[in-house]
């Protein structure tokens, strides 16, 4: 076994996907089916559920343990690291901008794909039992007043990112204030961030054996036929996350930065494996950093503020997705959508997509704000949400890899704005 851990970790882990997806079609028919009450079970299947996602889950616990600590300990550190608090007013605006950029310029490419591809055309519900959506999103007011933590032990407890990102820049600038007296508390997340670091190193040996259960697990319960009845909605969104990815931050990169764009995503397809075997960007977070900094040289000032932000508020795999279901329930319903409701689409996705992520089903919250700009009724919506649900978890994969190489995208080009890329890094990373 050797040669396996010469390679490089996202060949592994690239490996480890594509063998998950021959082991999970080999269970799916092994023991063929069985009919019970109408529903058709697959024993194989079950077998996987029972004896292998459990490793997939454990891996993913594994990450998300990471993701408060590394979060919490590399912001702060990160924010003392810039030695005024006025450098961490532009690094944030510039970061927030460029975010906020990303995302329309996304959900742009997703109504454009929608237009050519028209997905939900022909569509029958007449099977499909609604899925209604409980609760209501919050408020922009309420979202903005619950950045603030009532409780930061209880933010931190509960992995609220925006109210963790609150207290952190508030923690650090402090830092920062007191000086000398402070310095105790500076060296001791800095030594907490290397620790963390280490831990993050250890989780992401195992990614491979973790990834190949996740999707063992999603090919052995779904099948090859899961895009089946959403084809062209997943034809249009692989084809809009990947047009984004190449023509924005490959655009970034290669024309506004003038930095090689091969090596940038050399750079981060750990993190992309990873973020695509697992559907959560929050979760890579630590992968993302990891690679950031060791494959890109991005300094600590920004991986730790900027990444930690975009893992929050950037969501343009979703607003891709969003203003192409606004299209698939056009056409699914027959309504008529003029330039007028396209720019509504594109707006409203955008604003919406802004931290969003520490709300539970957070894209299906985004679908009862978005869709009904267009004359979407709740009933539709939720007959929308019983049809596409079932099928969601490969789009959910390619959404969050979008996201996450937009996070790094974001962090490369403020960095090198900022004067904190180390280009020899950047340029010399990476065996392939």
């Amino acid at each position: 076994m050797g040669w396996w851990f010469k390679l490089v970790l996202w060949q592994r882990v690239l490996g480890a996907l594509l063998l998950g997806v021959a082991v999970g079609l080999a269970f799916r028919s092994f023991g063929g089916t069985v009919v019970v009450d109408g529903v058709t079970h697959y024993p194989g299947a079950e077998f996987v559920t029972i004896w292998i996602k459990p490793f997939g889950t454990a891996f993913v616990q594994l990450i998300k343990m990471l993701v408060v600590p590394l979060v919490f300990t590399t912001l702060v550190t990160g924010i003392t690291s810039m030695g005024h608090p006025s450098k961490l007013g532009t690094i944030g605006v510039r970061a927030f901008l460029l975010y906020v950029f990303t995302t329309l310029v996304a959900v742009s490419i997703g109504l454009f794909f929608g237009s050519i591809f028209k997905p939900g055309s022909g569509v029958d519900f007449t099977d499909v039992a609604p899925n209604v959506l409980a609760g209501k999103a919050p408020s922009m007011t309420e979202r903005l007043i619950n950045i603030i933590p009532a409780n930061p032990v209880h933010a931190l407890a509960n992995g609220d990112m925006l109210a963790i990102i609150f207290f952190a820049l508030l923690l650090g600038v402090a830092i920062l204030m007191v000086g000398k007296k402070a310095k105790p508390v500076e060296d001791f997340f800095k030594a907490s961030v290397e620790i963390m670091f280490k831990i993050t190193h250890w989780v992401m040996e195992v990614a491979p054996y973790g990834v190949f259960a996740l999707i063992t697990w999603v090919t052995a319960t779904k099948g090859v036929e899961t895009f089946s009845s959403v084809l062209m909605l997943a034809l249009a969104l692989y084809l809009g996350c990947i047009t984004h990815m190449l023509v924005m931050y490959g655009g970034l990169i290669k024309f506004v930065l003038r930095l090689p764009l091969i090596r940038f995503f050399r750079g981060i397809l750990d993190a992309q494996v990873v973020a695509y075997s697992t559907s959560t960007s929050a979760g890579t977070l630590p992968v993302t950093i990891a690679c950031v900094q060791d494959n890109l040289g991005i300094k600590p000032v920004v991986a730790g503020s900027v990444l930690p932000l975009g893992a929050t508020i950037n969501m343009d795999g979703t607003s891709l997705y969003l203003g192409l279901l606004a299209l698939f329930a056009a056409n699914a319903f027959g309504l008529d959508v003029t330039m007028a409701d396209y720019a509504l689409i594109a707006m409203t996705a955008t604003l919406a997509s802004i931290g969003t992520a520490s709300i539970p089903s957070a894209s299906l919250f985004m679908l009862a704000i978005v869709l009904p700009v267009i004359g979407v009724s709740p009933e539709q919506i939720a007959l929308m949400v019983g049809f596409i649900l079932p099928f969601d978890r490969p789009l959910d994969m390619m959404r969050t890899m979008t996201n996450v190489t937009g996070d790094a995208a974001v962090a490369t080009a403020v960095a090198k704005w900022e004067g904190e890329l180390d280009e020899e890094v950047y340029r010399t990373v990476a065996k392939v």
